[in-house]
């Protein structure tokens, strides 16, 4: 394998001080700041993020930071920017339940050249240098990721906005289920999963450039092979949301299976 670049390096650190302020807080008592509705943010959340913006600010004191829990910061005058989510899947992580993940990513202008997702719980991270996806396994050896449908296993985010209507539930209809196995992770570790092989799919809607969440997911499914379009089957950003299918079969079907509803939603 060729050498790592610096940027890689310095991700691979950064999700990796995160994730372990991450793994050593799990099953503690939590301290809680909410946010709106039943969204919160812990201790744990701002813990992790400061411990991944020492490193990067350590590293690259000029780049530009954008941060889940402390927002923009950093460089104004460059076009490198960090995403950072410290605790994706933070309900999870509070009620003890071992699905969460740890995203940062690298934009130079408007290409992501850094990814890197970490379980912390597992003590694997999913990492990207925008060519290879890899998995770093906790022994520290990295082994190539080949995404797979045979799971037929589909995750679908229902987590959305209030003002307006939401595709998520509504999704997972008859020919969903006839076709796939639905699943709710809630936490964008199910989206380094299509890359590995773990999932045939992956569905969201929102919007998803520069988002702290999706950013590292996004290109490590990129990197892997997998098609990655919005919901519409244009680029993301160009529309709405996100559908990931693990080789062209796959991401066709669900383009198909979601269409009625996007159509639907557009004329409410």
């Amino acid at each position: 394998m060729s050498a790592l670049s610096r940027d890689v390096q310095i991700a691979l650190t950064a999700v990796g001080a995160g994730a372990a302020v991450v793994r050593a807080a799990y099953g503690r008592a939590l301290i809680i700041r909410a946010k709106s509705g039943i969204d919160f943010a812990t201790n744990v959340d701002i813990d992790a993020e400061r411990a991944i913006l020492d490193v990067i600010t350590a590293a690259f004191p000029g780049d530009a930071v954008e941060g889940e829990e402390t927002g923009r910061s950093g460089g104004t005058a460059t076009t490198r920017r960090w995403l950072v989510d410290p605790l994706c899947g933070t309900l999870n992580f509070a009620a003890r339940t071992p699905l969460a993940a740890v995203n940062v990513a690298l934009v130079d202008d408007s290409r992501i050249v850094a990814a890197a997702v970490a379980d912390p719980i597992a003590g694997e991270v999913f990492w990207s240098d925008g060519e290879r996806a890899m998995i770093r396994t906790p022994d520290g050896a990295d082994i190539a990721m080949s995404p797979s449908p045979a799971s037929r296993l589909v995750d679908v985010n229902c987590d959305g906005p209030l003002d307006r209507p939401f595709l998520g539930a509504q999704v997972i209809d008859a020919a969903f289920r006839a076709a796939f196995g639905p699943r709710v992770v809630s936490t964008t570790l199910a989206v380094a999963w299509v890359a590995a092989g773990r999932r045939a799919g992956y569905v969201s809607d929102g919007h998803l450039i520069d988002n702290v969440h999706f950013a590292a997911g996004i290109e490590l499914c990129r990197a892997a092979g997998c098609v990655v379009t919005d919901l519409g089957g244009a680029e993301v950003g160009t529309g709405r949301g996100l559908i990931i299918g693990a080789d062209a079969a796959t991401h066709h079907r669900l383009l198909s299976i979601v269409e009625p509803h996007v159509e639907a939603w557009a004329h409410q």
